[in-house]
């Protein structure tokens, strides 16, 4: 695995080096020790997978209250997503500030994303897979989250136009 540190402290975009052979290839998602190296020690709980049919699905941008917070390692295995987090640590100097990349099947990168930040993402092609180790166990009373269109974070999404978004993810707050 490569680890790149991004704009951001603490989040990484990782890479799975595959090898290859007649049958295919075979890469790692997970590694402790790997992840330890770069100072990611968090244990994962959970693994989710979520199906989006359409092109244009956007969630998020999603959290978890501050005792049920969770680091976050995503990946795109089938199709392709545009990916984002917004660090929401209030006294953090990259406070509102983002980090996006584009996670695919094809390019094997993953983000790693610690606790403190908002995630979503928007589906670049139809069928596209994510699966997601969680540090915490989801609470769905700790669950909340902020508008993909806040203009304090000016995210650049790749597009706005005929989005599928959930009545939920359209009603949480903006910032300004």
């Amino acid at each position: 695995m490569r680890f790149e540190e991004t704009l951001i402290p603490g989040v990484f975009i990782v890479t799975r080096t595959p090898n290859f052979d007649e049958r295919g290839s075979f890469s790692r998602f997970y590694c402790e020790k790997e992840f330890n190296s770069v100072g990611i020690n968090e244990k994962f709980v959970q693994m989710n997978f979520c199906t989006n049919k359409k092109k244009g699905t956007l969630r998020g941008l999603h959290c978890q209250k501050k005792e049920y917070a969770e680091d976050k390692l995503v990946s795109c295995v089938n199709g392709s997503i545009f990916d984002v987090c917004v660090d929401m640590r209030f006294n953090s100097p990259t406070y509102c500030k983002y980090v996006s990349c584009v996670l695919s099947a094809e390019n094997g990168k993953m983000l790693y994303i610690p606790k403190g930040f908002a995630h979503g993402y928007l589906t670049l092609e139809d069928n596209s897979n994510l699966i997601y180790l969680m540090s915490e166990f989801y609470v769905p009373d700790s669950a909340y989250g902020y508008r993909y269109d806040d203009p304090v974070f000016n995210i650049e999404w790749p597009f706005t136009e005929e989005l599928i978004i959930s009545k939920k993810d359209l009603q949480w707050p903006i910032l300004t």
